[in-house]
Order: C-alpha cells, then structure tokens, then sequence
C-alpha cells in the first residue's frame, strides 16, 4: 500500500519506491530505503510529516505515494 493512505501515529515498514531514477534517487537520499521504518507524525491535507532514521521529514501526497509500504 502506498505510504499516502497510513495515518497519523502508524508505524510500517518501506518495502519499495516507485517512479522515475531520480525520484527514486531523491527519496533514498531522504532516508527511504527498503526496511526502513517510517512512522507518520502528521497528515494535513495529504501533506505529511514522517520520521524515518531520527529525522522529521515533511512529503507532499504525490512523493508520499511513490513510497510503497
């Protein structure tokens, strides 16, 4: 399932990213990588806050999408 449709306290595991190299590229410089463990801080609008590896990390819907989990 897609990172986007998790709410705010869930915790899961990234199992893959989707989308173009330098998508993908980008999300992994972020943190997300497969086995990471995402938690949602917040969701407004769509828009999230997560923390993954001890970092908060603010994603839009469409990159939170990318993130297979």
């Amino acid at each position: 399932m897609p990172l986007s449709f998790m709410k705010a306290g869930e915790k899961n595991t990234v199992k893959r990213i989707t989308g173009q190299d330098d998508t993908k590229r980008f999300l992994e410089s972020l943190g997300f990588i497969a086995g990471a463990t995402v938690t949602v801080i917040s969701e407004i609008s769509g828009n999230m806050i997560l923390n993954v590896k001890d970092s908060r990390i603010a994603l839009d819907k469409n990159m939170a999408s990318r993130i297979m989990v």
